[in-house]
């Protein structure tokens, strides 16, 4: 059976399963990326977990559902070919996406491939726990690297989707930190802090790069996914993180 959901058949879905969907945007990526960056890499990191869990039998079996490619956005919204739902909306979705997953699967993982989507991810996930649905959300990117379309972005897309990255424009954007970035990105968008859009250098990404990146990232997202412990955020952590209010996945308390 395929790990993908939509392209399967109801008799043939798994009792229960595990249900991770994609969560990623539609925003600019600067001149050399597409639009759709955000959510071919949280694709590719859910189905590769999923394929994972598969290969070892894992109970109960883990399904990736079609992705959400419409994000929290606006900090792009002055590019053209952004196209940003907001943060109230994004949350909506996602706690009714929640809501009907859990008439028929075990649990729910958000797997999400844009920073701005944090907020409705958190609001979410905190609403449905409180009703006592099984959901938690996992960020699918490196610990360390540039911001928004430089090294890492570029040499996974690179990896990925190689014909629809374009070198040949890639040029260097804002090479601050991203927490340095932090307070004029949210106060006034990318498009003040970096007229291409983009945040770090892409110049020397390479395909190689990529694979190594997003391997990194299956590997972490994997790893939270089959520990199943959230923090009191509902995000996912690593097995050997000190969570001072552990929750599982299902929405109890870690000792029970």
């Amino acid at each position: 059976m395929t790990t993908g959901l939509a392209a399967a058949a109801w008799p043939t879905l798994p009792d229960r399963p595990l249900v991770l969907v994609p969560v990623g945007s539609t925003e600019q990526h600067g001149p050399h990326l597409p639009l759709h960056t955000d959510t071919v890499i949280a694709i590719a990191v859910a189905e590769r977990v999923a394929h994972r869990f598969r290969a070892r039998a894992a109970e109960p079996e883990v399904l990736v559902a079609p992705a959400i490619a419409y994000g929290a956005s606006g900090e792009h919204q002055d590019f053209p070919g952004t196209v940003s739902v907001g943060t109230p909306v994004l949350t909506a979705t996602l706690v009714e996406l929640v809501r009907s997953l859990s008439h028929w699967a075990a649990g729910v993982v958000l797997v999400n491939g844009h920073g701005g989507n944090v907020p409705a991810l958190r609001a979410a996930v905190s609403q449905v726990r409180s009703e006592g649905h099984h959901a938690s959300w996992v960020p699918c990117g490196p610990a360390a690297g540039d911001a928004h379309a430089g090294h890492v972005e570029t040499s996974v897309m690179l990896h990925l989707a190689q014909r629809e990255v374009a070198m040949d424009r890639a040029t260097v954007g804002n090479t601050r930190p991203l927490g340095q970035l932090m307070p004029d990105l949210v106060r006034h968008g990318v498009r003040a802090l970096s007229p291409t859009g983009v945040l770090g250098d892409p110049r020397g990404a390479t395909a190689e790069a990529g694979a190594s990146i997003l391997g990194a990232m299956v590997d972490d997202v994997y790893r939270c996914v089959g520990h199943g412990v959230a923090d009191a955020a509902g995000r996912l952590v690593q097995p050997d993180a000190e969570v001072p209010v552990g929750l599982v996945a299902g929405g109890q308390s870690a000792a029970g």
